[in-house]
């Protein structure tokens, strides 16, 4: 199905179309899709004929161009480099750009495979790799001040063992502020790697869930963007705290064209990322003493002004829900969103 067909069937394009247009200074290389954006889809357990499931990137890459993607961020993990050079071959006939997706070596024995996957991604045509320190979200996976810390010790080294491997094959890392460090902690911990090729994958939405202001993580980590994750979050409160969801761009409280505009200002070359997550909301416990095992030094102003901000923009409508969906109905809900994310990013915030 033609993205403007699927536009028309699923009845995402009135809300993008009623928007002004952006001006041309916006304007730059297409928006790419993140591979989690099709959680549903990629590997799927249930097949589909409707949305059939993505194998591996050179389904992705397909895909991609159907519905007039920029590019791809796809995970890169035992490719050999016959694959890499299947997806090279494809990325060039499509037109589109790659990044990869890597883990970090955890100690000094496992190098030698992080080197074979920088060396099999940069084969594929990508030069900027994103990255996690963090096997979850703080809240959820770290119970104490302690615990966070050997994350910290535990990143640094891991980062140590990575730069002279990005150094040597001239690719860039990205550390992505993935719900477990707050700004300032990630700028400190790029500022100690002290080397141009690891900066950071800004992620627009994330660090919400850590009472953290959106445009505030932007100002601090936007000097040392080398991609990003866009998104658009709305919120809602529960009695907990709040819940987070990702929803389709410009029906969120980002303001996206700040956004943009910024990360373009401090490096024209960056790339933008869309990370649409279809899924139930996010529960962010913020009023449950768990929460704060790993915040010591956060003040009560910033839950505050988080508490605030949840009430001022209540949703219009019901956060999404799709647990209660059928698989062919999960899928669908995914992937008229990520077109739905497209059509406004080409033409509202010049991603085209």
């Amino acid at each position: 199905m033609y993205r403007r067909e699927f536009l028309q069937k699923a009845g995402v394009g009135a809300v993008a179309l009623s928007m002004p247009q952006m001006p041309d200074f916006f304007k730059t290389t297409g928006m790419g899709i993140v591979v989690h954006s099709y959680a549903s889809r990629w590997n799927p357990k249930t097949p589909s004929t409707a949305y059939p499931g993505f194998a591996n990137a050179l389904d992705l890459l397909d895909h991609c161009h159907e519905i007039g993607a920029g590019g791809a961020q796809v995970v890169v993990n035992d490719w050999s480099a016959e694959f890499a050079k299947k997806v090279r071959e494809k990325r060039e006939k499509l037109g589109l750009y790659l990044e990869g997706s890597i883990g970090l070596p955890k100690k000094p024995g496992d190098v030698a495979k992080f080197e074979q996957e920088v060396v099999n991604a940069k084969e594929a045509g990508a030069q900027i790799l994103r990255t996690v320190c963090s096997s979850g979200r703080r809240y959820e996976t770290y119970h104490s001040a302690e615990a966070f810390q050997e994350l910290k010790k535990n990143a640094l080294v891991s980062l140590q063992l990575s730069e002279p491997v990005l150094r040597k094959h001239k690719v860039k890392l990205g550390v992505e502020n993935h719900k477990d460090w707050r700004a300032k902690e990630l700028v400190a911990l790029i500022k100690q790697m002290n080397s141009e090729w690891i900066g950071v994958t800004l992620d627009f939405g994330n660090s919400i869930a850590l009472l953290e202001d959106p445009m505030e993580v932007i100002q601090t980590l936007v000097p040392y963007v080398f991609t990003t994750h866009v998104k658009d979050m709305a919120v809602e409160e529960y009695a907990d705290g709040f819940l987070l969801s990702e929803v389709p761009l410009g029906q969120g409280l980002l303001d996206l064209p700040t956004i943009i505009e910024l990360c373009k200002k401090h490096n024209p070359a960056v790339t933008f990322n869309l990370e649409m997550i279809t899924r139930d909301p996010l529960e962010i416990p913020c009023l449950k003493p768990d929460y704060w095992a790993t915040f010591d030094s956060v003040p009560g102003s910033d839950l505050a002004r988080t508490l605030r901000m949840v009430r001022e923009h209540k949703p219009k409508t019901a956060l999404p829900r799709i647990s209660q969906l059928s698989a062919d109905n999960r899928l669908a809900a995914e992937e008229g969103n990520i077109v739905a994310c497209l059509s406004y990013s080409k033409d509202h915030i010049g991603l085209k």
